[in-house]
């Protein structure tokens, strides 16, 4: 499926969709990793397969990291490493409808680990569960978990990466319900009201300066000297230390500690001129 282009005027149900879900060491790429992948595949009707495994980190995992997901540092002491399975969920995913709940979020954490790996971006038309929901669904919120109770879902595992896919799947057919059961992309995509392009996710790939200058210093945990054009400081020098890189639709940013501050803050990337 590799030539594969998407036709917007097709339904959703003409290509595979493909739910996934990461698992984290901690909220910001770069300085956190990926440690389970898990996703589930529907095509004609019926599940196909599935893809789950949990991938050692570079380093251990915080008891703050333990109590989210429950996975200890004894699951992945022997775990593979993120360069043993990208590849293999590279082929998973490729070619598919790719769903995900909070779908930014996870694809931060992808479209990174794509890049270190030189793995090219695959050819998927991505989609966000939680976005659809918030337009379609009426719930007390549009978190996960309170979807899954509310509409009586099948939930397993929270926060356990193949079981939260599997359930981010389950919303993406309720939200379907809404609108049609084979609604064409055009109109899922006009709902989402999102771009949730790979291309929206790069660092390396982006052609931007700052941000490549940004994830040096973030892999490298280096001191970078930045202006940053907003706050009381505003166009003046100031040494900061990143940490993570967020590209967001609504604004990306990375988390960093200021060395003026003497703290961990936010700062947005077009505000910051090197």
């Amino acid at each position: 499926m590799s030539d594969l282009k998407f036709n917007l005027n097709d339904s959703w149900t003409n290509y595979p969709l493909v739910a996934f879900d990461t698992e984290t060491s901690g909220a910001y790429a770069i300085e956190s990793e990926v440690i389970e992948l898990g996703a589930v595949k529907w095509f004609n009707g019926q599940i196909v397969d599935r893809f789950q495994t949990l991938l050692k980190p570079k380093k251990l995992l915080t008891e703050e990291n333990i109590r989210i997901h429950g996975i200890s540092n004894e699951m992945v002491a022997n775990a593979p490493l993120m360069s043993d399975k990208i590849h293999d969920f590279y082929q998973f995913i490729n070619g598919s409808v790719l769903l995900a709940h909070h779908a930014p979020f996870d694809l931060g954490f992808l479209a990174i680990a794509f890049e270190i790996h030189n793995v090219q971006f695959p050819k998927t038309l991505n989609v966000c569960s939680s976005l659809l929901a918030r337009a379609l669904l009426t719930t007390t919120n549009h978190k996960l978990q309170t979807l899954i109770k509310e509409l009586r879902l099948t939930g397993g595992e929270a926060h356990r990466a193949y079981d939260d896919a599997y359930a981010c799947m389950q919303v993406f057919f309720k939200c379907m319900e809404k609108i049609a059961p084979d609604e064409r992309l055009s109109r899922i995509l006009e709902v989402q009201n999102k771009n949730l392009d790979w291309n929206n996710y790069a660092v390396n790939r982006s052609g931007s300066k700052v941000l490549e200058a940004l994830f040096i210093a973030s892999s490298q945990q280096k001191e970078l000297q930045i202006s940053y054009l907003s706050g009381q400081t505003k166009g003046k020098p100031r040494k900061i230390t990143p940490l993570g890189i967020v590209r967001n639709p609504d604004g990306d940013y990375i988390n960093a500690f200021c060395h003026i501050d003497n703290q961990r803050k936010r700062f947005y990337i077009d505000k910051i001129v090197l």
